[in-house]
């Protein structure tokens, strides 16, 4: 990509989108875990362990070659986002519960997201890509970018509230319009490639966020989780950061390539998210099991 996207813009666009998220959390978020254990390890489990197998089995699969199988490991190991809230929201999920997984997974990616994709990279050796492991520094990077402008947005909150109450709104607006560049702007970056690589990629970013749609509701109504929790879960899990994936890929790891498979992922994320939403809202509530 052009070094000015890579330098700027990017770690730009992806500090707006997470401080966007910091301005809607509070230190309650993570206190209110305790009155949800069951939904909130349901899915971090999810999240943590099932999506990033899942994937694995999905690229073994599709037998994609290894580049583009880093990419979608890095997009697996990647936290939900604002844009899973938006969606709960709309579909009457548990909000509250979305923004308390939210919050934890963004600080659990700054450990679970370097060693997936070292084990990716490590697994996979995808010719070229020189050493583009997750080192120290690099991990350093990858907590600057995750969790500082969280920090600062819940920061504003605390001392603002007024402030970030009118903010929150117009910062979601403009976050959805940083992932529209975002997403274009990693495709245009490898726009020579694009039409082999949407081949390649296309129809496994299509099937992993259907599968973990899926996952995300099927999982805590067996466990017995109350139906607007099953719905905040179904999107927390099955809508992936795609921004930090490809701000991941693109300004830490220094390969473009890799940033595909999330770009792709943007784009197909939305139409899935809605049609599953649909299809829940339009069912009778299930009962619980058991």
């Amino acid at each position: 990509m052009d070094s000015a996207l890579t330098s700027v813009a990017l770690p730009a666009a992806l500090a707006i989108i997470m401080f966007g998220l910091g301005l809607a959390l509070t230190v309650d978020d993570f206190r209110r875990v305790a009155q949800h254990p069951k939904a909130v390890v349901i899915a971090l489990i999810a999240q943590v362990l099932l999506l990033p197998a899942l994937c694995f089995g999905l690229i073994k699969a599709f037998d994609l070659e290894a580049v583009l199988a880093v990419g979608m490991m890095l997009l697996a190991a990647s936290p939900g986002g604002t844009t899973a809230n938006l969606f709960s929201h709309l579909f009457r999920g548990d909000v509250a519960l979305n923004i308390s997984l939210t919050a934890i997974n963004s600080v659990l990616a700054v450990l679970t997201l370097p060693v997936v994709v070292n084990v990716a990279i490590n697994h996979f050796e995808p010719s070229g890509a020189g050493d583009v492991g997750l080192q120290f520094g690099k991990m350093l990077q990858v907590f600057a970018i995750v969790l500082v402008p969280v920090g600062i947005g819940m920061l504003v909150r605390r001392l603002r509230p007024a402030f970030s109450d009118r903010a929150e709104r117009p910062v979601r607006t403009a976050s959805a319009v940083v992932l529209v560049l975002v997403i274009a702007g990693a495709l245009l970056g490898e726009r020579e490639n694009l039409g082999d690589y949407l081949a390649d990629v296309g129809m496994i970013a299509v099937v992993f966020c259907a599968c973990s749609l899926t996952i995300g509701y099927l999982l805590p109504w067996i466990a017995g989780v109350t139906r607007e929790q099953a719905i905040a879960t179904s999107f927390e899990v099955g809508i992936h950061n795609s921004t930090l994936a490809i701000a991941v890929a693109v300004s830490v790891l220094d390969n473009d390539t890799f940033a595909i498979p999330a770009a792709v992922y943007g784009i197909a994320m939305f139409p899935l998210a809605a049609a599953a939403g649909f299809l829940i809202s339009r069912r009778a509530a299930p009962q619980p099991a058991g």
